[in-house]
């Protein structure tokens, strides 16, 4: 039975702690070999032996590319729990190059559970099972909360998930005896013997109960590989090498793993015998016309959604689904849990327009755009549709020293943006949170802890390399597609997907950072107050404001954070001065620092949101007395468990309010509300609505028809619908604030010439 696994050749070293560094050196020389895999056994018992995990580890950092894995590991000498973490942090360590292989080993005695008994076949069948569910339970880090398991022989309860491995970690399992061959066809990834302990037909045996095991539950038996252990090569390799490709053809072996401590013999089973073995197994699958194995397993084939043409996606880009390993760490945003049933993550921008064209033949199907995913709108992901995910195009690089000009792109985080630009002393604008993608951010404005003295993100974009709803490619700036560039910088989302930016940013040094926390009896007073001093001060100070509804028997809590943009002390307590006299202060912190520190506050991990969120928007010009009383009742009402206040004015009212998509310059602040509840935030909320004007499209999750015309001007709209008809008539983009294209054909106009 021939499986179809692509083949793979490994080395079986002895780990003697006699002469501590030879299977170090024998792990090299079988990676220099061209050989994909290096095993140890697992004897902690015998004082002649290193203890494998140790060894691993070693072997890890001293090599670069080969595979490592146990050969095998004794279950019973350890808690599968620890198991589930050391190798994670292997495969974290290693860059994905560990595999887990799995025996019942001796020792079973050693459970508590079993009194001191030894167990009976049966029973380790049970505990070996139950270890491989643990370990599995703890991989996946995706899931919330802990851990439970009620096992016979191993227990956990609420233990923490994770680390998640870098990889999907198949577990092998070393077995002869029937039930745990039915135990290898249910849940293992590789069936791993030893030829020596087989006799003839033992094989055959082998494969027919564990496919037998792999179809009573619905499994593909090609999900499951076939390993095993080879004593010493022959004589004559080509003689050798003729007998594994019978093994690989007639009994399915998809690795063979050479057991032996000469580094001659290694050398040569890695580049005589794998090549000669390759190339008859080759030309007989072609003679047979052997398919391949499966890729994926019939688990995650059965969870594809209806209406994917998922064999359709073109070779090379990245595709991840529903029943994938790394879909639990792309299916939801920072703050929004999602279900899609496919994930794209294009390389370059000729792989963007290659997703743009697969999404196009789905129009029936969401298609969310994702940089970074933290978002509060949430629209960088869906139910059931197509996510194309930016993060491999994050690029930083600087173009022209001299006039501060970098390259980055839109998958790029602010932290680390902020940390490249930091070591020039540069810095631009960006958010307050640093996990926050660039994409998002730089094509809807990017209202941060700079603004009032540094303007928006988009105001320091001078170009950008935008893939277009007919997959075409192109550059826009001031004089090339001057409208696509002025829809870019507000609306980016509606005309295109920029795969990189060009901005040129400022010189910033170290700034003061500031976070005030104080006691406040009288929100609305204290409101009032802070925009009156915001607006009188320097354009240096950019501050927010942060607060929530009041918690019973306890003082409302205000808090302010932001930047005073100076490395002078004296200047930085003068500005804050003035906030101090609003209300008693009961917590402060004023640190001396820079922009890269500030925005290296962020978990740059995968993101497990969950629900929908519920926010709000609104830009104002003024605090008034009126604003701030209706926000005050908005936060009495229990309702806005968050209410923010972003500073903007200053720099940002120094370009005119037709210059970009992003219209409201006049605006001196941002206003933001969450609410888990979105009907009683939108109650709340259309009481502050009589006192606003237009709004932040970052911070808003609203989906109501009316929030277009909210957010953009009505000259602005009309300008944005025009190009909206010229670059996405078919509104391939329409899951992020969508701009309805002109209805009249004579008010689209072409898309601007170079």
């Amino acid at each position: 039975m021939d499986y179809g696994h692509s083949l793979e050749f490994g080395a079986f070293i002895t780990p003697a702690a006699a002469t501590p560094e030879a299977p170090v050196l024998l792990s090299q020389v079988a990676e220099a070999s061209g050989l994909d895999l290096v095993t140890f056994q697992d004897h902690p018992y015998q004082p002649a032996f290193l203890d494998t995990w140790t060894l691993m580890s070693f072997v890890a950092a001293r090599t670069d590319s080969i595979r490592i894995a146990p050969n095998v590991l004794n279950v019973p000498l350890r808690p599968p729990a620890v198991v589930a973490r050391a190798a994670a942090s292997i495969d974290l360590l290693s860059g994905g190059r560990f595999d887990l292989a799995l025996g019942a080993g001796g020792f079973w005695d050693a459970i508590e559970a079993m009194g001191g008994a030894r167990l009976t076949p049966g029973q380790a069948v049970t505990a070996l099972e139950e270890a491989i569910d643990v370990i599995r339970a703890l991989w996946r880090t995706d899931e919330r909360g802990g851990v439970f398991t009620d096992g016979r022989y191993h227990r956990v309860h609420g233990a923490k998930r994770g680390p998640r491995p870098a990889h999907d970690i198949p577990i092998h399992i070393g077995a002869y005896k029937p039930r745990m061959l039915a135990l290898t066809g249910r849940k293992g990834d590789g069936w791993l013997p030893s030829l020596g302990y087989l006799q003839p037909g033992d094989l055959a045996k082998g494969n027919a109960a564990i496919d037998e095991a792999a179809q009573s539950v619905g499994r593909d038996p090609r999900e499951i590989r076939r390993l095993l252990n080879v004593g010493q090569l022959a004589a004559d390799p080509r003689e050798f090498a003729e007998r594994l490709a019978r093994l690989a053809l007639e009994d399915g072996i998809g690795t063979f793993i050479l057991a032996g401590d000469d580094p001659n013999l290694l050398q040569r089973f890695g580049e005589d015998v794998a090549p000669a073995v390759r190339e008859l197994v080759a030309v007989e699958r072609g003679i047979r016309g052997v398919s391949a194995a499966p890729v994926r397993s019939s688990a995650a084939l059965a969870a594809r959604r209806d209406g994917i043409a998922y064999d359709d996606v073109p070779a090379g880009l990245t595709a991840i689904e529903p029943g994938d390993f790394d879909y639990g760490d792309v299916r939801a945003t920072y703050m929004r849990g999602g279900a899609p049933g496919l994930v794209l993550q294009p390389a370059s921008p000729q792989q963007v327009g290659q997703a743009i064209a697969f999404a196009r033949r789905h129009p029936e199907l969401p298609l969310s755009v994702r940089s970074g995913g933290h978002g509060i709108s949430g629209r960088s992901t869906n139910d059931g549709g197509i996510v194309i995910d930016l993060r491999r195009l994050d690029e930083i690089q600087v173009l022209d020293a001299e006039r501060r000009l970098v390259r980055i792109g839109p998958g790029a985080r602010w932290a680390q943006v902020a940390a490249v630009l930091g070591e020039r002393g540069w810095a631009l604008t960006s958010g307050d949170y640093g996990g926050v993608g660039v994409g998002g951010l730089a094509t809807a404005g990017g209202i941060g802890l700079l603004a009032r003295e540094h303007g928006l993100t988009i105001d320091h974009l001078r170009a950008a390399e935008v893939v277009l709803a007919d997959g075409s490619i192109v550059r826009t700036d001031a004089s090339t597609h001057p409208e696509l560039f002025w829809a870019v910088r507000g609306a980016g989302a509606n005309v295109g997907v920029v795969t990189a930016f060009e901005f040129e940013v400022d010189e910033v040094g170290q700034v003061g950072y500031a976070q005030l926390a104080f006691q406040v009896d009288d929100v609305a007073a204290f409101l009032e107050g802070y925009g009156r001093i915001v607006e009188s001060s320097p354009r240096d100070l950019t501050l927010f404001l942060l607060t929530g509804g009041p918690r019973p028997g306890q003082p409302q809590v205000v808090q302010l954070y932001g930047v005073v943009d100076s490395d002078d002390p004296d200047t930085i307590i003068a500005r804050l001065q003035p906030f101090a006299e609003l209300a008693p202060l009961v917590q402060q912190s004023v640190q001396l620092t820079t922009y890269a520190q500030i925005m290296a506050n962020a978990d740059l991990g995968p993101q497990h949101g969950a629900g929908e969120p519920h926010s709000r928007s609104g830009l104002i010009e003024h605090v008034t007395p009126a604003f701030a009383a209706a926000a005050a009742r908005m936060l009495e009402s229990g309702a806005v468990p968050f209410f923010q206040l972003r500073a903007v004015g200053g720099a940002v009212a120094d370009v005119a309010e037709d210059a970009t998509a992003y219209a409201h310059r006049s605006a001196n602040f941002s206003v933001a509300a969450l609410g888990s509840h979105p009907d009683r935030l939108d109650a709340q909320w259309r009481a502050l609505a009589a006192h606003v004007d237009g709004m932040y499209l970052s911070f808003d999750s609203s989906e109501r028809p009316e929030r277009i015309a909210e957010a953009f001007p009505p000259a602005t709209l009309a300008r944005l619908r025009a190009i909206k008809a010229a670059y996405d008539p078919a509104c391939v983009f329409r899951d992020n604030f969508a701009i309805e294209p002109a209805a009249d054909a004579g008010d689209a106009a072409e898309p601007d010439a170079a």
